[in-house]
């Protein structure tokens, strides 16, 4: 495969929405099209951005979304959303607590006796809210898949089943990270049980409940759960990765990145409920506005949502950055914006909506392995959070 081209392929397009004219040229298309030309640098192969507000939409995009064909990324692309996933089940969860079907406090325990016990690891003192904020202390599984990070196993393992029962008993190899309660560190083993403990109490699998009670109602149409199935839902565009040429050993500083292969196809299922989804850019805003908007949460759910504790390991990609229950609140220019981003192999999402629900950006990236340009500098902070900032604050 040929590496990533420099030449840029610039394509730019107001959404015909009721509005757009006055859209353009408020938020700025032109500095809105800069931002996401300036990703290709930092190693993405093609960008799709779109803008959500009240006076319209606004889409941009740059670079390829098939790099040999070069072709751009399609207009409605569908991608694979990752960890955004987590805000849809946290979501979900957050529903059942208001219909008093279960709590926020309750033990993992309660609902899965057994699943949580070894080499540390205890479920009776671990509570639903601690799964969803990370603050369980549980060690996280994707660090006992090797597959994930080495290119051999990668092809290896591609279209291999994982269920969340195999993925937590992973975690449950190794002791957790901190005892629950006192510290804060991502681990996608709270979202699994979490997707076990929707199931356990509903009956149903946390699949069909998102669905039923996110994805349908608000009519989010691309929006799909999509288990173990391979495969993406057309448009689409190429999904890239890069694996590091010494695997696990690479020295972090200088990884010494392989060439980028083909990743579109693959079994999703080891992302299961903290990272198994695929959406559209128009979705992904549709599905922040009306969060935020109050029209997927009871009030008093929303507020237990938007609760956050300090998360000074996700400095400095995000300066200032708090994590409430599957959503981030990150500082910007013009106070603040809630979030959720997501990397999983083959796509790079971030996203952001004002407090408000009245504005919303969604990116997506065709690879989660960005490595700069020869001569240029890696940003400090995350590669889009200039954009969001722009998209969120300028003009407003």
């Amino acid at each position: 495969m040929k590496r990533l081209c420099a030449t840029v392929m610039i394509a730019v397009l107001g959404v015909a929405t009721a509005g757009t004219a006055a859209a353009d040229h408020r938020t700025g298309t032109g500095a809105l099209q800069r931002h996401a030309d300036a990703l290709l640098d930092f190693g993405a192969p093609g960008v799709l951005v779109e803008l959500d507000t009240p006076r319209g939409d606004v889409k941009v995009r740059s670079g390829y979304g098939d790099v040999e064909a070069g072709t751009p990324v399609p207009w409605k692309a569908k991608f694979r959303i990752g960890s955004y996933t987590k805000t849809f089940v946290a979501a979900t969860v957050l529903q059942l607590v208001g219909e008093g079907r279960m709590s926020l406090e309750d033990t993992v325990e309660r609902w899965l006796p057994g699943v949580v016990t070894g080499n540390g690891n205890d479920g009776t003192k671990i509570t639903v809210r601690q799964l969803l904020q990370h603050t369980s202390g549980l060690y996280n599984y994707l660090g006992r898949m090797p597959e994930l990070f080495l290119e051999e196993e990668f092809r290896k393992n591609r279209f291999r089943t994982v269920t969340p029962e195999q993925a937590v008993a992973l975690a449950m190899q190794e002791p957790p990270d901190f005892a629950p309660g006192t510290d804060w560190n991502y681990s996608n083993t709270g979202y699994a049980l979490a997707g076990m403990i929707i199931e356990r109490v509903t009956g149903n699998t946390w699949q069909h409940e998102v669905r039923t009670r996110v994805v349908g109602p608000l009519g989010l149409r691309d929006t799909y759960l999509p288990g173990t199935s391979p495969f993406l839902p057309v448009p689409h565009a190429v999904a890239y990765e890069r694996f590091p040429e010494k695997g696990l050993e690479a020295d972090p500083a200088d990884p010494r990145w392989g060439d980028p292969i083909d990743v579109t196809v693959y079994n999703p299922s080891w992302g299961g409920a903290a990272g198994d989804m695929i959406s559209t850019t128009e979705d992904g805003n549709k599905f922040l506005k009306a969060l935020l908007g109050g029209r997927v949460l009871r009030p008093a759910q929303l507020a237990e949502m938007t609760k956050t504790v300090d998360t000074p390991k996700l400095y400095p990609a995000w300066p200032g950055a708090r994590y409430g229950l599957g959503l981030m609140w990150i500082p910007n220019s013009c106070g603040g914006h809630w979030s959720h981003g997501g990397d999983i192999p083959g796509f790079k999402t971030r996203n952001g909506v004002t407090p408000d629900g009245e504005r919303s950006v969604m990116v997506s990236v065709n690879t989660d392995s960005m490595v700069p340009k020869p001569g240029v500098t890696p940003p400090a902070k995350d590669v889009a959070v200039d954009l969001i900032d722009h998209a969120l604050c300028a003009a407003k």
